[in-house]
């Protein structure tokens, strides 16, 4: 088995998602007592969010590719940045190592080509939805027309990340003000929902939601898996 190399903490949150979920997957894939091999470098996440609100997303790739380099001189056969968000800087953090970095844009992207989809919803932070790293990307890999919510619901998906999922907070009525602009984003014309956040699946999932759901952090969990036992990613998604 191969190790799989984290960089976490953005939020820790989301990160003990991604360890238990990789782990839950190996174990159901190879049974018994087996779990994964893991490396992990978890950044402090207001150090993180300083360099985001400030813009210094140099300082923030050298930051990751720091961490990357750490988990290679460990023993990482792969890279996982554990957010959607920093990968706006994923060019940066690959090309400083020598081991694959599994791109969770790239492998949420085969996911909805596989299933057909083309007008995705994402719900993610603002630097997700409104900076051109996430839309592009897809656009110019898979043909997939991104769409995200209007200025105002944009700012409450926003909050709801930053203001209580990163702190721990699963409040019923921020679930329902999800669930209700994933309905907007229905109404015009949007095909499915990404979860382009790695928080967004404590509060949300398939259940009572208008569209269907591709939560972006088990997709990238599963590819990890994938890597680590050589197997199809393809083959791993149908399986678990």
């Amino acid at each position: 088995m191969r190790t799989i190399g984290l960089i976490g903490g953005m939020s820790w949150e989301s990160t003990a998602v991604y360890y238990r979920q990789i782990n839950e997957i190996v174990r159901t894939r190879l049974g018994g007592l087996a779990s994964a091999r893991i490396a992990m470098q978890s950044l402090d996440f207001a150090e993180v969010v300083a360099l985001q609100k400030s813009d210094r997303w140099d300082d923030a790739a050298a930051l990751l590719s720091d961490a990357a380099k750490r988990l290679e001189g460990a023993g990482a056969d792969c890279i996982l940045i554990c957010t959607n968000t920093m990968h706006l800087v994923a060019d940066a953090v690959a090309a400083s190592v020598s081991v694959p970095l599994i791109d969770i844009r790239q492998e949420t992207g085969r996911t909805l080509a596989a299933a057909g989809k083309k007008r995705p919803l994402l719900l993610a932070t603002r630097y997700t939805m409104e900076h051109g790293f996430y839309a592009d990307y897809m656009r110019a890999e898979f043909g997939i027309e991104v769409v995200v919510p209007n200025e105002i619901d944009r700012a409450k998906v926003h909050s709801v990340i930053f203001d209580e999922l990163c702190c721990g907070i699963v409040k019923e009525e921020s679930r329902q003000a999800l669930e209700k602009i994933i309905q907007r984003g229905k109404d015009a014309g949007a095909d499915c929902v990404i979860l382009g956040c790695t928080e967004i699946c404590l509060s949300l999932t398939d259940d009572n939601v208008a569209l269907p759901v591709f939560d972006s952090t088990t997709i990238h969990s599963r590819a990890a898996v994938a890597h680590a036992l050589g197997m199809d990613f393809t083959s791993e998604q149908s399986a678990v």
